[in-house]
């Protein structure tokens, strides 16, 4: 796993309709990106970047060579997991609402729906369509479904993420935001390929860069090295007063060199981001997508810090979910569904227990003869122990004795 990209001897070959080769798109490309860096394929039309790219996606089969993403091959599908693709046309179900299209994509890596409608709220609102989320994508201008496809390539928090012309139909604000984005994504361990050809969006935020042309590396590099130019010095100073350029002149006279001194110019960028955040501050009213912050923009003209804090939340309420947490969670709520279901079963059988009418034809009978028997029996007992002691006390129990006696042998009398 040295790379995070590597192609061997990639090649790919268009044939006609009769099986004849006919193109060369790339032709023995050996390419090598680093992990946790923002790399730029450029090249003009036709030299094979889009090829290159399709072929890593496994969407192309190369003629030759391979790829390898991750340390793994293309083809593997749980490599495919955990890359995030950009294409340059943004195909889109044009009948599904913003937030409809986040969370079918959501879907498609099995998220968890907890976790596909936070990531889904977190991306409308960096790409700035939270305000639209429910119009149809259909009805999106093409800078609109550019923003849309950026969020749909964020939803699933890749390791790897691929970027086809992205910043084209962006107005300058949605470059400028886009450029800051891929700049926030590389700092926290994202790896970042991208082609375009907006040089000057690839100038700010690539590490490294490789020109291709007929599908060969013609140059690559970091881009500080390819763009010095170490034969000039560059000074930059505050306000200076005339003599004091004459002076300056005269010391590169001596030296015998060229100088030129002029005021720096501002960017078009600049000046045009400034110009819509002036127009924002007035409260002017846009159907065009909008951040959910009035000062997403100005922040990081003017307060760098602040800026850099909230899109830092933004981003860690992108990545900071654990999936594998919450799909752990899954089989605890499923055990506890069970165990409520079980509880209310009893609780309805103890109900119908208690509200069941009792059967008259047979318990009430039992019920009186359970009763009945422990009351006669202890009264009966209670006569006899009062007569036997009214006896004793009046020696009428004798008496009866022995009348008893004299009567009692009726039989013995008669056989004499």
């Amino acid at each position: 796993m040295d790379y995070a990209v590597e192609t061997i001897d990639l090649t790919k070959v268009f044939s006609d309709w009769w099986g004849r080769n006919k193109i060369y798109a790339v032709d023995d490309l050996n390419l090598k990106v680093n992990y946790n860096e923002v790399y730029g394929l450029l090249g003009p039309n036709g030299s094979g970047k889009t090829t290159t790219l399709k072929m890593l996606l496994n969407l192309l089969y190369p003629t030759k060579g391979k790829t390898i993403l991750l340390g793994a091959s293309s083809s593997d599908p749980k490599i495919s997991a955990r890359i995030g693709y950009m294409p340059e046309e943004s195909y889109l179900y044009r009948y599904l609402n913003a937030r409809e299209t986040l969370n079918f994509y959501g879907s498609l890596f099995k998220l968890p729906s907890k976790i596909r409608k936070m990531r889904t709220e977190s991306l409308l609102d960096m790409v700035g369509l939270k305000a639209v989320a429910n119009r149809p994508v259909g009805t999106f201008s093409k800078g609109m479904a550019r923003r849309i496809g950026l969020a749909q390539a964020l939803i699933n928090d890749p390791e790897l993420l691929i970027l086809d012309e992205p910043t084209t139909g962006l107005d300058p604000m949605g470059t400028r935001q886009m450029k800051d984005l891929v700049l926030k994504l590389a700092k926290r361990g994202k790896t970042i390929l991208l082609c375009s050809h907006l040089l000057a969006d690839v100038e700010d935020i690539c590490d490294r860069i490789s020109i291709l042309y007929d599908g060969q590396i013609q140059t690559e590099g970091k881009v500080k090295d390819l763009l010095r130019q170490t034969n000039k010095k560059q000074i930059t100073t505050g306000n200076l007063s005339d003599t004091a350029i004459q002076k300056i002149k005269q010391l590169v006279e001596k030296e015998n060199a060229e100088c030129s001194i002029s005021s720096p110019v501002e960017k078009l960028e600049t000046f045009f981001i400034k110009t819509v955040i002036t127009a924002r501050k007035q409260r002017k009213v846009t159907s065009g997508a909008v951040a959910d912050s009035e000062n997403a923009i100005a922040d990081f003209l003017v307060e760098e810090q602040k800026e850099e804090l909230k899109r830092a939340e933004i981003l860690d309420k992108l990545v900071s979910t654990d999936v594998s947490t919450e799909q752990k969670a899954e089989p605890a709520k499923a055990e506890e569904a069970v165990k409520m279901e079980k509880t209310l079963v009893a609780d309805r059988e103890l109900l119908e227990n208690l509200t069941k009418l009792p059967d008259t034809s047979t318990a009430q009978p039992t019920h009186a003869k359970q009763k009945a028997e422990p009351v006669e029996t202890d009264t009966i007992s209670a006569g006899e122990q009062a007569k036997n002691l009214l006896d004793q006390l009046t020696g009428e129990k004798e008496s009866q004795n022995d009348e008893q006696q004299k009567k009692g042998n009726p039989d013995k009398d008669s056989e004499k």
